[in-house]
């Protein structure tokens, strides 16, 4: 697959991007170089990842734990200051390796240690891919509030390896399609075909929907980097989703981010055919094909009045 150039950087792609990576390494010479990892990429990503990193250097790991009740200022300070124990300098580099939470803690971390050190992102999820990997976006959650402290700063590069999808559980599989039929919703009605009937889609060129759902969203980030315009269209169904996915942070049982987006998606639509933006036609294929992929959340009382003061 092609590398994707994107404002200031590139995303490449399986053994290619490893030759990049190792090049950029070579090129830059950076002073020192450190993996952020969860203990889920620990155990399943990381050594695979090392073994294709040619470089000199001693690489440090820091490993924090997973999920997103870790994204927060209190895990990017314990960071810093490992970074700060590591002599960690200017010239030196961080690597990002996991899902969405590594690389938009990760990538928050490095834009504002000693105002700004380089890194890379290598998203492991199939949301990370399709979602994290362009656009910039790093930031932490604040008071169970969704990415209320953040940065807009560009990675030196993004490598997907899609071998790293085999280690995914099928609710992270799943989590990950949100995105790609939100991209398609917003911007490009063939590839939303592509998951009208997920019986019908080929696995095996899963690679090249996964390259496609990057290319859109890249179209439209690279035209508008600091969302002015355009790129509000990626918002779709995170008005909702976010609200709905703080809610259920707080609860025994949280959701996933694309499971959330995915009921966000739902509802926006619901809206905006009652203000006679979609046909109920359109509303009930969009209905119909999400709620084929993912099940229904059910909502008490005091979810919906939550839901309702987070917007």
């Amino acid at each position: 697959m092609q590398p994707i150039a994107s404002n200031g950087y590139s995303v490449f792609f399986n053994d290619g991007g490893y030759n990049a990576l190792n090049s950029l390494l070579e090129a830059k010479k950076y002073s020192a170089v450190f993996v952020i990892v969860d203990s889920n990429t620990n155990e399943f990503c990381l050594h695979d990842f090392l073994s294709y990193v040619a470089t000199e250097i001693e690489v440090e790991i820091i490993e924090i734990e997973s999920g997103e009740g870790f994204k927060t200022i209190e895990t990017c300070s314990e960071i810093w200051s490992i970074l700060s124990e590591f002599n960690a300098d200017r010239k030196s580099v961080v690597i990002n390796l996991g899902g969405g939470v590594i690389t938009d803690l990760g990538g928050f971390v490095a834009s504002t240690f000693k105002r700004g050190i380089d890194f890379i992102n290598v998203p492991t999820t199939l949301l990370g891919m399709v979602d994290a990997s362009v656009g910039g976006k790093n930031g932490v959650d604040l008071g169970g509030l969704k990415n209320q402290i953040g940065t807009i700063n560009s990675p030196q590069m993004v490598l997907i390896d899609t071998a790293y999808l085999q280690t995914l559980p099928q609710n992270e599989m799943r989590s990950g399609l949100a995105e790609m039929l939100k991209h398609g919703l917003i911007a490009d009605a063939d590839y939303w075909r592509h998951f009208n009937d997920l019986s019908k889609i080929d696995f095996a060129d899963f690679d090249e929907l996964i390259h496609q759902s990057v290319v859109i969203k890249n179209n439209i980030v690279t035209q508008d980097p600091t969302e002015n315009g355009i790129r509000k269209a990626l918002n779709f169904g995170h008005t909702l989703g976010h609200a709905i996915e703080s809610r259920f942070l707080l609860k025994e049982k949280p959701l996933l981010h694309g499971e959330a987006i995915a009921a966000g998606m739902i509802m926006e639509s619901f809206i905006a055919m009652r203000k006679n933006l979609l046909s109920a036609e359109e509303y009930l294929q969009i209905k119909t094909v999400i709620g084929s992929i993912f099940d229904k959340i059910n909502f008490d009382d005091q979810d919906i009045d939550t839901i309702i003061e987070l917007l």
